[in-house]
């Protein structure tokens, strides 16, 4: 099967991807689906090599005037706090956050941990994405905390459902890679 074309960095994160991330067999998805593949993305969000790669894609793909970087927990986490590292190290400075799955009753209260602040323009981010559910609930967190979602990003838009979402929210959807370009089909 011959795959899409892409630029070279994002080749050179789908070669990662395919190599450490997906995984073949039969499995049974978090929606309940059955598919032949599964990504673990987080084998190339933290493995030293993957992280350079997404950090080199996603800065490609957020605004210059963006301010922060982060999304719900677990799934955003070594993927804000690589960008973010990585960025500074390229002069771009964006604060990283996770959206907590509950809110903490103790200490710092409330669903966002770390340096996210009000007004701050923020990308949304995951390792995955198959129905855009999780990715949209870190979207209105970080509206109620009364921060802008300016771009939501992704290492791997499984589902090809999320852009609809983002769209109907107001939020573009730029996705690293999507399942057509590792040669899947969208929800399959």
């Amino acid at each position: 099967m011959q795959l899409p074309e892409l630029d070279p960095a994002r080749a050179a994160l789908r070669a990662h991807v395919l190599q450490h991330s997906v995984r073949r067999g039969d499995f049974t998805l978090k929606s309940g689906a059955k598919s032949t593949w599964f990504l673990d993305t987080k084998q190339t969000a933290c493995r030293p090599d993957g992280v350079v790669l997404m950090a080199d894609v996603a800065l490609s793909l957020i605004p210059d005037d963006a301010d922060a970087i982060g999304g719900l927990t677990v799934g955003a986490d070594p993927v804000a706090y690589a960008v973010a590292a990585i960025g500074a190290t390229r002069g771009r400075h964006l604060a990283s956050f996770t959206v907590r799955k509950e809110a903490k009753d103790h200490g710092v209260t409330g669903r966002i941990a770390g340096a996210l602040q009000p007004g701050a323009k923020v990308v949304i981010t995951e390792d995955t994405v198959t129905r855009g559910t999780s990715i949209m609930e870190a979207v209105g967190v970080v509206r109620a905390f009364g921060a802008e979602p300016v771009l939501i990003t992704v290492i791997v838009d499984r589902g090809g459902t999320c852009g609809a979402m983002a769209a109907a929210a107001g939020v573009p959807f730029r996705p690293m890679l999507t399942a057509p370009d590792l040669g899947f089909p969208y929800g399959s």
